[in-house]
């Protein structure tokens, strides 16, 4: 076990980027940094996205620190992680390189493997790093703190697994330690993610949910979501939260209690929810209308096919298409925008079922103007249920932690789908790009001239959308174009979408 310096009180923390236009302060992080921070620790947050030189500030604030923290989930994110962690260790071979997050969680023993790692921290972190800190802080042994995994002698041990606490009894995230100021800077908004629930009763096939917090649904009162949410808000000038939540909806009259609740105080931000859409066709228009008054102004739901083959092979026997209208139609009403998942070339899917999706979609935004969808290519991602089939689907898993940082859908390719197949289908992901108007987290900087364009190639886009003709992509070179000429050219970094932090796949669409 490396030897630390046992009067240090520092603790830095590191988090790679994960977007590059829509970052805000990592809620995995906020909840780990509160228990030290009350135990007197002094911490230390350097997020990428927003630091220049950020190896440079790791390398110094590291020097006088107890440990550093990085909190990760699959992808892009991991590139940097093996960057800092080797680069730490590389000055200091004995310095303690914590990982904690999804992907650790997830893959506890393949994340421990890294020559880069000494210990990984499973599930919920807030008891378990502090403790972890103390025993490193103090060079004693670690092997009776639950939930991690450490190394010895070349040998990978893990300790027992720790019980989910419910979200009530979890300290409030430190929010304070955020530079909301530098956030805004790069998307343009003050805005932030938060907590009100965890978990979701379902356990659709692709989902890694289950994976890290069951299937058992708990939440905070009602209660203590108004007076957090109104005091985070005006505390740091907040124009909106994302709440995370996996499924806000299951329980509607918390719901309906919050609503109200946000009314009486005087609420003035805005908030966006995820939830599946058979618990959003349960809101009557009063409900929806009460919400909006509250200013929920967006629901996310996980669609994720318009094939009824593929939504029963993805295990989304609980939602039907009548609800889809229904919550779209019932969303608009209430001047609610409905955002809408879909997950193309999932196991099963052909060209028949792609069309019914594409069909569906089209279908949808021209009933429902204002409604919107966010696609992406199936990826088996570790802990969900159709992770146990990957060898019989041909998929190749990576075996180190290195090898995940291309695992992402826009660096992927599938084993019944690559080469012309695989490249239409991004080619059409495209088109379902500009066909529609979206509205992204980051403040909107086009200028009038550009938003004509770009509603302008909208129209021959949704042509080749309805006749599946994709040849000559001229509107998708004018709006490369358009882009560029506002400056909005794709940054050098790895950018994954800050909705996909929130478990929800991401890439815009219509």
């Amino acid at each position: 076990m490396p030897k630390r310096n046992g009067s240090s009180k520092k603790i830095v923390f590191f988090f790679p980027s994960f977007a590059s236009s829509e970052a805000t302060a990592p809620l995995g992080i906020l909840a780990v940094a509160t228990p030290l921070i009350r135990a007197g620790y002094q911490v230390v947050l350097i997020d990428s996205t927003i630091t220049p030189n950020y190896k440079k500030r790791v390398l110094e604030e590291v020097r006088d620190a107890v440990c550093l923290g990085i909190s990760l989930v699959t992808g892009p994110m991991i590139r940097e992680t093996v960057e800092i962690a080797t680069a730490v260790k590389e000055w200091d071979p004995d310095f303690p390189i914590v990982l904690g997050g999804w992907h650790p969680s997830l893959l506890p023993d393949q994340t421990l493997r890294a020559a880069c790692v000494d210990y990984v921290v499973r599930g919920q972190g807030e008891d378990v790093f502090l403790e972890l800190v103390q025993h490193l802080q103090s060079n004693a042994a670690v092997d009776l703190i639950p939930g991690i995994g450490f190394k010895r002698d070349g040998r990978l041990i893990f300790t027992s697994e720790r019980p989910l606490k419910p979200l009530v009894e979890m300290p409030p995230k430190a929010y304070h330690i955020a530079d909301f100021d530098a956030y805004e800077r790069g998307c343009g908004k003050r805005w932030a993610m938060y907590t009100s629930s965890l978990a979701c009763p379902f356990n659709c096939a692709y989902c890694t949910n289950a994976g890290v917090y069951g299937r058992k649904w708990n939440a905070l009162p009602s209660e203590q979501f108004v007076e957090e949410t109104v005091d985070l808000t005006r505390r740091y000038r907040l124009e909106m939260l994302w709440v995370v939540d996996d499924n806000f909806m299951v329980d509607l009259d918390r719901a309906r209690g919050i609503a109200e609740g946000l009314v009486r105080a005087g609420s003035q931000f805005k908030w966006s929810v995820q939830a599946t859409t058979n618990m959003v066709a349960r809101l009557s228009r009063e409900d929806l209308a009460l919400l909006r008054r509250a200013g929920l102004h967006q629901i996310c739901q996980g669609v994720d096919s318009g094939s009824p083959k593929v939504l029963q092979l993805m295990g989304k026997t609980f939602q039907d298409f009548d609800q889809i209208y229904e919550s779209a139609a019932r969303c608009l009403s209430a001047n609610i925008r409905p955002s809408f998942n879909i997950i193309f070339a999932f196991p099963g899917e052909g060209p028949k079922e792609r069309r019914e999706t594409i069909e569906f979609m089209m279908d949808v935004c021209r009933r429902f103007p204002g409604a919107e969808f966010w696609t992406n290519i199936f990826t088996p991602y570790p802990g969900s249920p159709i992770m146990k089939h990957v060898e019989e689907l041909g998929i190749e898993i990576p075996t180190t932690l290195e090898g995940w940082a291309d695992y992402f859908p826009r660096y992927t390719t599938l084993p019944w789908l690559k080469g012309k197949e695989h490249a239409r289908l991004q080619t059409t992901r495209d088109y379902l790009r500009i066909a529609f108007d979206r509205i992204p987290i980051a403040a909107d900087k086009r200028d009038p001239i550009t938003r004509i364009a770009q509603k302008a190639i909208s129209l021959p886009a949704r042509w080749r959308l309805d006749h599946d003709v994709y040849k000559y992509p001229v509107e998708l070179w004018l709006n490369k174009k358009l882009n560029q000429r506002l400056g909005i050219a794709r940054s050098s970094k790895p950018a994954v979408d800050a909705k996909r932090l929130a478990a929800t796949p991401g890439e815009a669409a219509c």
